[in-house]
């Protein structure tokens, strides 16, 4: 590490320091110069430091002779916040890059993975002005309401087997949603999260392949947390709903992200240890799918039928109205 890169490194762990230290005695009055003393920085840029984290959102009240207070900690989606109490080895461990606005935190994403950001490296976003979905559908992405985020990662697979990192992060994502807020997710193949049959969630993944191998996976999720009804476009309301909604109560987004991040890792780690079995069987108790009847868009045209099950590698077997099964790889699913 180069003596200018040491420097940065020991500034950050400051500041770090010294917001963690504020945290801690939330609410008690903490002088400046113990803030210096504890963080080995000069009062002046104690001072600095707390005009930043003020711009930031954070509620902190500066008294002559008492000092400074932390009273409020902003429900945004800041790397220090992501980072305390994230229990992962991997995953949000690399660099968090946040950004008021992103026409898309999936590419920021890529540009950051094919420069070499390395795996658990996470990109969010307060706000959106281009989100997708899947077929290039547009996801809606107020400011400050959702979670709207892009991991990268490196799996050791083949191209043909990317495709089970979507159920792999629906599982994820349907599991931190039901220990963090109760609300009953499931899961629409491939990777829609419903609540009382409107989505909630939804997933976008995109892969870079080197020869036969994945070069890195680009997982990105779009959660709707704190949008109210009224705040949906009216030709989402039908469809569509938020953890505010269901619950009737706001949420943090930094919590739920964290659990995401958690919940993934966990069957991430699972996945490369014991395969895919696990993971489908864990995904098929989150669907209740299997006997409903169906239409499905894929490239290929439009079928409609009774969804008879899913494979070994999580395809969707359908029995058409002929009586005949059909296995299909991707698609849209509209349930009749």
């Amino acid at each position: 590490m180069t003596g200018k890169a040491k420097r940065q490194a020991s500034a950050g762990s400051s500041r770090d320091a010294m917001l963690a230290f504020l945290k801690d005695r939330r609410g008690e009055w903490v002088s400046g110069q113990i803030l210096a003393e504890r963080t080995a920085m000069t009062r002046a840029a104690v001072w600095k430091r707390i005009g930043v984290l003020r711009e930031a959102g954070y509620g902190i009240e500066a008294v002559t002779r008492k000092g400074y207070r932390l009273q409020e900690i902003p429900d945004r989606l800041l790397p220090s916040e992501i980072s305390d109490g994230l229990k992962t080895r991997i995953m949000g461990r690399g660099e968090i890059r946040h950004l008021e606005e992103a026409a898309s935190t999936n590419q920021t994403a890529k540009e950051m993975a094919i420069s070499g950001a390395p795996e658990g490296s996470l990109v969010v976003a307060e706000a959106q002005s281009w989100g997708r979905g899947r077929l290039d559908r547009c996801w809606f992405s107020p400011a400050g309401q959702g979670i709207y985020a892009s991991l990268i990662i490196r799996p050791p697979l083949p191209p043909s087997e990317a495709s089970r990192l979507v159920l792999l992060t629906a599982v994820a994502v349907a599991e931190a949603l039901r220990e963090t807020t109760g609300l009953a997710a499931t899961i629409k193949w491939p990777n829609d999260i419903l609540v009382g049959g409107r989505k909630m969630a939804g997933i976008l993944t995109e892969l870079a392949m080197e020869m036969d191998a994945v070069n890195y996976m680009v997982i990105g999720l779009g959660l709707n947390v704190n949008i109210d009804e009224a705040a949906f476009p009216a030709e989402f309301r039908s469809a569509a709903t938020s953890v505010l909604l269901e619950t009737g109560v706001p949420f943090s987004r930094v919590l739920l992200l964290r659990r995401f991040l958690e919940a993934f890792e966990n069957r991430y780690l699972l996945f490369r240890e014991s395969g895919f079995a696990p993971i489908l069987a864990r995904w098929k108790t989150l669907t209740d799918m299997t006997g409903r009847q169906v239409t499905v868009q894929t490239v290929g045209g439009s079928y409609r039928g009774k969804v008879a099950g899913f494979d070994g590698d999580g395809f969707l077997i359908l029995r058409d109205e002929k009586g005949g099964k059909l296995r299909l790889v991707s698609g849209d699913v509209q349930m009749v």
